[in-house]
């Protein structure tokens, strides 16, 4: 099996004139033949994180393809953060996978990430072509996020900041900067909404989510079973789990749930 050990970024350039920003990249290249692993962090995280590590790892061990990004304003890429958008990071998203995804792919997607990933699915099958989507490991996932999550619950200084400045911020209890969150990236949000009927992903799907999650209620991981169809979902509820789901059992229940959707018996 290939050892990783050294982490030379690949820039791919998505986007056009002003458009253009440079996304940063990481790939494992496999010894045999299956799926590519790839990795999509969330919302200001980047491809350097615990569980993405973790997912590389365990496409060495198997033998597999990994490919693991930064969006623009994250990490290693280009791109200024404010600038970001669902839509944006989707382009993105699909870029890195048209470009080093292979002919199958398993998303792997955390937070935002697993919003991203169900994107990808619907992106892939609009356009009639792209890779077959062999499987989902969603960790965590935060669908419709902005409108779900965000908008109800925005306080008046918060609306009055999105309306004079564009923007608000928030402490972040993972970070010392603040979190951002602009009216460019809710307005958006709106139109990427996955959460209004059936989610046609036509592949297995297993979900992680923390029961102690403070950002993402485990009940909008159930809203989201609802609106998959019934074979080949998963749902892992972590009773003492929180949002990050880094600890040691819970990268086990990760590298298990992507082992069995990668690498079925």
């Amino acid at each position: 099996m290939t050892d990783q050990t050294e982490n030379i970024a690949t820039i791919l350039t998505v986007g056009d004139g002003p458009n253009a920003r440079e996304i940063a990249m990481l790939v494992r290249e496999a010894d045999r033949e299956g799926p590519t692993l790839v990795w999509l962090g969330g919302y200001r995280s980047d491809m350097t994180g615990t569980k993405a590590i973790e997912m590389d790892a365990l496409a060495g061990r198997l033998g597999l393809k990994a490919v693991r990004f930064d969006y623009s304003g994250h990490g290693a890429s280009g791109g200024a953060f404010r600038d970001g958008t669902i839509s944006r990071w989707l382009e993105e998203a699909l870029a890195v996978i048209d470009h080093a995804g292979g002919s199958e792919v398993v998303l792997v997607g955390s937070s935002m990430g697993g919003w991203v990933a169900l994107r990808l699915v619907q992106e892939i099958a609009r356009r009639g072509q792209g890779p077959k989507i062999a499987g989902m490991v969603l960790i965590a996932p935060a669908p419709d996020f902005t409108a779900e999550l965000i908008e109800p619950n925005l306080s008046e200084t918060e609306r009055r900041s999105l309306e004079e400045r564009g923007y608000f911020e928030e402490p972040s209890e993972y970070s010392p900067e603040p979190n951002i969150f602009t009216r460019a990236l809710i307005e958006d949000g709106r139109r990427n909404l996955v959460l209004a009927g059936i989610l046609q992903t036509r592949c297995p799907v297993h979900i992680l989510q923390g029961m102690k999650d403070p950002d993402v209620p485990y009940s909008h991981a159930l809203r989201l079973v609802e609106h998959l169809p019934a074979d080949d979902v998963v749902l892992t509820l972590i009773r003492d789990g929180d949002h990050r789901l880094s600890r040691p059992q819970d990268i086990e229940r990760m590298v298990a749930a992507i082992t069995a959707v990668a690498n079925p018996a």
